[in-house]
């Protein structure tokens, strides 16, 4: 692997007590090429823009998956990643649904874990704040028709990461547009994913939400993940959230605070969830909070969930008796090396340089 350092670091210009998610990027990123069947040219070189060609795939075809993960310092300034092997199994997933070549994992880790570990003074030090760090495999070269591209080019780059939402969310049920469908892209993170849902998105921030709780497709009866983000609804003691399927991402931060709840005695239950459930639950006092949950976010409580044109206000909890909370910081405690890490989540970055 080559690696071509910067000769000015512009860590320089950064303010880590006013952290705003995505606005600043480290020194390095790392690049890749597929070109004849092969992969070739790994590299780290200076952050910076690249050139490709107006008729690339990914320009015309959305040829483009990306995954998105954290680094940490704990309190040593030892430097740990989590779950690093279910990104890099996800976005080989997502590759091959959109017919991409896989990436080998010699690659994605290598080259993920020299990159972070040459760019570890950008990682931040504050409780809850990280480095966020996005792989990402776009089509390069081909031809103007509607079929795969020949080469392709597997990036990472990374971002210091403060809270991506600063408040309580007020989420809108959605049932007119919709997200994903059965059969389709929806358990991938391919690039149109995020586009499609920008135009419902705008019209919910602009009757005040921030953002759409999605429903299926077919019936729009039936609760499926919220933005960017997994769900869970608190109801009746149990902690229950949409199994993921074809429509449903199998979110790496969902499935470990399944696993973190369920240690903790709760009983979890990943199923089918109606909008009604939502409703009734709410009306009757038995839905006591509702959250979403991703790696940019971690976790976000909802205050206001809105079904045809009604708002539907949550209980107030305090926060030391908020469920999200709780399993916030357990998530955060293991991420941060601050607790025991029974599941073997966390992985120590080793120096490099």
């Amino acid at each position: 692997m080559k690696i071509k350092k910067t000769l000015c670091s512009r860590i320089k210009n950064m303010n880590f007590n006013n952290i705003s998610f995505g606005n600043h990027y480290s020194d390095h990123m790392f690049c890749s090429e597929f070109k004849n069947g092969k992969w070739k040219n790994s590299m780290i070189k200076p952050f910076g823009d690249i050139m490709l060609s107006p008729i690339s795939p990914v320009f015309h075809y959305g040829q483009a998956v990306f995954e998105g993960m954290k680094a940490y310092k704990d309190k040593k300034n030892h430097v740990f990643l989590f779950r690093p092997k279910e990104n890099f199994n996800r976005i080989n997933q997502s590759a091959i649904r959109l017919e991409m070549p896989k990436i080998p994992e010699y690659i994605f880790m290598e080259g993920l874990q020299r990159l972070i570990d040459i760019d570890r003074n950008w990682i931040p030090k504050k409780y809850g704040e990280s480095l966020y760090i996005r792989p990402f495999l776009i089509a390069k070269n081909g031809i103007l028709s509607a079929k795969p591209a020949k080469d392709y080019m597997f990036m990472i780059v990374s971002t210091p990461a403060g809270s991506y939402y600063k408040n309580p969310l007020k989420v809108k049920i959605e049932e007119i547009y919709s997200r994903s469908a059965p059969g389709g892209v929806g358990f991938t993170k391919a690039a149109g994913n995020y586009a499609s849902s920008f135009y419902p998105t705008r019209l919910a921030h602009e009757k005040g939400y921030d953002q759409i709780l999605w429903t299926d497709s077919s019936t729009h009866t039936k609760i499926e993940e919220s933005g960017t983000m997994n769900v869970f609804f608190w109801i009746k003691n149990k902690l229950i959230t949409p199994k993921a399927n074809d429509n449903i991402l199998n979110g790496i931060t969902c499935k470990s605070i399944i696993s973190i709840a369920k240690k903790e005695g709760i009983v979890v239950e990943e199923r089918e969830l109606n909008v009604s459930e939502i409703i009734e639950g709410i009306r009757e006092g038995e839905l006591k909070e509702a959250f979403g949950c991703g790696t940019a976010v971690v976790i976000n409580f909802f205050e206001i969930i809105s079904y045809r044109n009604k708002n539907f206000f949550l209980p107030k909890l305090p926060i030391h008796q908020r469920l999200s909370i709780k399993l916030k910081k357990k998530l955060l405690d293991i991420q941060h090396n601050l607790s025991k890490d029974d599941f073997g989540w966390r992985f120590r970055l080793k120096k490099y340089f």
